[in-house]
């Protein structure tokens, strides 16, 4: 297996994603910021707009954050005072402290180099604990991308930034709008999905499910597992085997185990 320093140099095409030193989340508040920092390059986390409002300014923020894949909720005023006592007007932003990266070139890439890409699928998974150590687990594991949606799934704050014990520094993040025709993409691409879920009598244990081959694992949500849309487009289903009264594992446990059953597979592979 190659060493996980070496991973994504390419002419300097693209690098790892690096976090700020500052423990919390840089804040932007007032529309005419918002949207002059999208326009320079910025990497939003979220924004915030006041429901209801609609003017120019607001119509571009919306219009810009689509282009860019940036989640937009409307809430009431109550929710943007919690979150600033400053005078908002009306809209409130997050700085990203990771830099998300497009998953076709990172595949593109790693097939470029003659490399078996092994990916991370994230269906929902939305708190932030969860997520920052599936990212540790991913680094340790040697998955070379996390694919997460644009909505719907945990902010990469400084919580999770913590749990990951810098893992969400070294490993690619990349935000997908469409987790289907990201998932097509890939089977499309010649990467298999493989779905842990308890919806299936196939034993991660059965040994019957190569993941040495290029490999998308897809994890659901803590409340309801993966989607039904994405299930039926898994090339495989395994679920992980339990001996205890307690009927599943939480999604960090269970992406853990099923990382740790691909890398033993690429490790058997490569010594033969």
């Amino acid at each position: 297996m190659e060493s996980r320093n070496n991973r994504y140099v390419s002419g300097g095409s693209y690098g790892r994603p690096r976090a700020p030193k500052e423990d919390k989340l840089e804040m932007i508040f007032g529309s005419r910021p918002i949207l002059e920092a999208m326009l320079a390059g910025k990497v939003l986390e979220k924004i915030f707009l006041l429901r209801g409002a609609k003017n120019p300014t607001t119509d571009e923020i919306i219009a810009e954050a689509k282009k860019l894949d940036v989640p937009v909720v409307t809430v009431p005023v109550e929710k943007l005072n919690n979150l600033t006592r400053k005078n908002h007007q009306g809209a409130v932003a997050f700085i990203s402290p990771i830099t998300y990266l497009p998953l076709h070139e990172i595949v593109t890439s790693l097939f470029e180099k003659g490399k078996t890409p092994l990916l991370l699928i994230l269906d929902r998974v939305t708190d932030v604990r969860n997520f920052g150590s599936i990212a540790r687990n991913a680094e340790c594991m040697g998955v070379d991308a996390i694919v997460i949606p644009s909505r719907g799934g945990a902010q990469v704050n400084a919580d999770a930034m913590k749990t990951s014990a810098g893992a969400l520094n070294l490993v690619p993040v990349c935000r997908e709008p469409n987790l289907k025709e990201t998932i097509d993409y890939l089977k499309d691409y010649g990467v298999q999905i493989v779905a842990c879920t308890e919806k299936t009598e196939e034993n991660l244990t059965d040994g019957k499910v190569d993941m040495s081959v290029p490999t998308a694992i897809l994890m659901g949500s803590e409340e309801d597992g993966i989607s039904p849309e994405y299930l039926k487009r898994a090339d495989a289903r395994v679920r992980i085997p339990l001996m205890g009264q307690i009927g599943s594992l939480n999604v960090s446990v269970a992406t853990g185990i099923i990382l740790y059953e691909a890398m033993s597979q690429r490790l058997r592979e490569a010594n033969n």
